[in-house]
């Protein structure tokens, strides 16, 4: 499988919120970050409590591939993101844009750094 090839797959578990196939194409210690700044999720199971805490508040969140390349071992989308009302109640989050770029080393999917 491509690099582009799995990181779609990853957006596809990612939007039927299946937290143990998003994470099965990534890196033991992969991670999930700011661009450039903070890891906001580490390690597959550090991705797997974060993604699933956040499904859990937004059952309805949904990324949206609008534009997308892969170049040597990045796959980069521009990803449109919706969230739905949150179970909490909390305030809708407005949907927004974002800038994904996926880092691969072999097969797998070692990070994630987040532009918004």
């Amino acid at each position: 499988m491509s690099n582009l090839a799995t990181a779609e797959a990853m957006i596809a578990a990612y939007n039927a919120q299946d937290v143990d196939a998003y994470v099965s194409y990534m890196t033991d210690d992969a991670c999930e970050a700011g661009y450039r700044g903070d890891v906001v999720r580490e390690g597959k199971e550090g991705t797997r409590s974060g993604l699933a805490a956040a499904f859990a508040k937004w059952p309805q969140n949904h990324a949206e591939i609008v534009d997308k390349q892969a170049v040597g071992d990045y796959v980069i989308f521009r990803e449109h993101v919706t969230r739905g009302p949150a179970s909490d109640g909390s305030e809708l989050v407005e949907p927004f844009d974002v800038v994904a770029i996926y880092s691969f080393e072999g097969d797998k999917c070692s990070r994630v750094e987040f532009v918004r």
